[in-house]
């Protein structure tokens, strides 16, 4: 299996010459229902959440982008339905986060609801999660003041935090909600009906992965997550079933090695 490619064919394809045990991370974003159309192509969510989970390496994550169509004056809860069968075929549904834009898409009447700001970023590790970085540049309001506080206990008793008498550093960790803007596409040069923020890939891989690593997007589309996998010096394998967005993905790529040195295996 080559490294650091993109193959133009159907990911199921691509994931039957991977050996089992052989992805270190995946980020990918789905087909939402009918809310966009990728040049008529299908998608086959059952076989492909299978194969996943057999090239996922022991302790590995995929990172499930998605959100949900309003049909008739109802979500279709698509997204909890394909968190659930990753759970049904072995995943561990490790955390349950959300993207937040500041834009936003008007997906059925407003007159009656609040808009939508949100996807869900459903966080599936197989096994314990062998590999976690976290970002820490969320603003503590308290810090330089001693830390101080209680838990709750299963019987109901209180004690006090471990941490209690620690000095309140600058910035803490970053919370499971993630602001993040989403691309425009007409201040990006090309054509793709759902970009991928390169913040948000950006932010997952380095969340989740070491240098070195095998970072795969099974539905590559625009080539957003094996570029950001290229410059965090990570390894990468991209599926694109569609010639067209194959293309962009190639020329984004080729772009950023222009950039940056190519990182060797």
């Amino acid at each position: 299996m080559l490294l650091n490619k993109i193959y133009n064919e159907n990911c199921i394809k691509t994931m039957t010459r991977m050996k089992d045990n052989f992805i270190d991370l995946t980020v990918t974003s789905p087909p939402y229902d009918n809310l966009r159309t990728y040049n008529g192509y299908s998608f086959d969510f059952k076989n492909i959440a299978k194969e996943l989970y057999r090239v996922t390496k022991k302790g590995g994550i995929v990172v499930w982008i998605v959100s949900d169509a309003t049909i008739n004056g109802s979500e279709t809860g698509t997204s909890f339905k394909q968190a659930l069968y990753f759970k049904d075929i072995g995943f561990n549904l490790h955390d349950t986060m959300i993207w937040k834009k500041d834009t936003f898409t008007a997906v059925g009447s407003l007159k009656i609801r609040y808009a939508p700001v949100f996807e869900y970023m459903f966080i599936l590790s197989k096994g314990y999660p062998k590999t976690f970085n976290p970002i820490k540049d969320r603003k503590n309001k308290t810090a330089g003041c001693k830390q101080h506080g209680t838990i709750r206990k299963k019987d109901g008793e209180t004690v006090k935090m471990s941490t209690v008498g620690n000095i309140v550093r600058k910035y803490g960790q970053r919370y499971n909600i993630w602001e993040i803007s989403a691309e425009k596409r007409r201040n990006l040069g090309y054509n793709h009906p759902a970009v991928f923020p390169e913040q948000l890939a950006k932010d997952h891989i380095l969340s989740w992965s070491n240098e070195g690593d095998i970072i795969y997007d099974c539905l590559g589309g625009s080539g957003t997550t094996a570029k950001m996998a290229h410059i965090l010096k990570r390894n990468w394998i991209l599926s694109e079933i569609s010639k067209e967005y194959t293309n962009i993905a190639k020329n984004r790529i080729k772009e950023t090695k222009t950039q940056t040195k190519l990182f060797k295996n």
